[in-house]
Formats: structure tokens, sequence, C-alpha cells
């Protein structure tokens, strides 16, 4: 195996270990055994155990990045389908979109992840600035973010449902898109 391809068996084994058993800790054991690498491999390309668990978050975020950008894609372009598609990833993703902000766990790791989570909430900011009347489309992208962030993180954990009683989620996510973007 190359170094790249080791490299990337590591992180394709940790994401495919992450999606399985739910948790954002996946073990560098655990992962070296599932990519087929002796147990020390991970040590060999990522530094820290957080570098690894990074390049694992990188993946789900470049994954998140695409499927907004999807989303983005379809006319008319409606902020509200954007929230759906965020937090259809949430649920679908769980443990993924768990490790994407868990800054606790990737702080430190020298991923700078922030080169693909500011360039996103850049975008976010162009869309809200011409849907929002406040004069301020970074504390409009922010309340908006915030809001639907908040039903991803409820809905990925079925707490959504036991909390509403199985409110309609998709109203839910418009509402909050139409309270962030109205001049207060």
């Amino acid at each position: 195996m190359s170094i790249e391809g080791t490299r990337e068996a590591l992180v394709r084994a940790g994401v495919e270990l992450l999606e399985e058993t739910g948790s954002p800790d996946v073990g560098l054991r655990a992962i070296a055994r599932r990519a087929g690498v002796s147990h020390g491999a991970p040590r060999r390309w990522f530094p820290t155990h957080r570098s690894l668990l990074a390049a694992i978050a990188g993946e789900g975020l470049a994954d998140l990045s695409a499927a907004l950008i999807e989303a983005s894609g379809q006319p008319p372009h409606d902020l509200a389908d954007l929230a759906e598609a965020y937090v259809e990833f949430a649920v679908r993703r769980p443990a993924m979109f768990t490790l994407v902000f868990r800054h606790d766990l990737l702080e430190g790791s020298g991923a700078e992840l922030r080169n693909v989570s500011q360039p996103l909430f850049r975008w976010l900011v162009g869309m809200v600035d011409g849907a929002a009347g406040s004069g301020d489309p970074e504390g409009d992208a922010a309340a908006l973010w915030v809001g639907i962030h908040g039903i991803a993180v409820l809905a990925s954990t079925g707490s959504l449902d036991v909390a509403t009683e199985g409110a309609d989620r998709r109203e839910l996510i418009r509402r909050v898109v139409r309270n962030s973007l109205s001049p207060s």
C-alpha cells in the first residue's frame, strides 16, 4: 500500500467505524485493524489521535458541504431547502455530524477545519444577504444557523420527536428560517 493509500485507508476505516459505532471517539487500534495495517501505522501518518479524528471530520465536513451545495443548486434558491439538507445530513449521519462540531476533540489537531467551515459560513452569509432585511447579514446568518443547528441536533438524537410529539420537522425548519430572516 502506498503512503497516500495507507493514509486514505485509515481515514476511510475511521469513517466506517464512526458510522457503525456512533462514537465520535473511535480508537486508533480499531481503525488500524479495520484498515488492515499494524496498530502502530496510524501514528506514522497522523501525529496524534486528534489529527486522525480531524481527518475523519474533514471527510464529513466535505460531505456536508457537498450536500448543502447540491441543495442550493435546486432553483429556486430557497434557504429552507438548504436548512432541510443540513438537518437531513444530521439525521442520516448523526455520529459524523457530532464529530464535525466536536471542537473539544478536534482542537489542536492541526487540520485547520476552519478553512472549510469559514467559507461555508461566508457562503451562507451571502445567501442570507439577499433574503434578510435587517441590514446585518452576518448576524442573520448566525441566527439562522443556530436555530437550524438546534433542530439538527435534536432531530439526530430523536429528541425532537419526543419534545414536540412528532411535529412536522419540515414546517419547523421553515418557521425558523422565516423568523431568522424577518426584520425585528
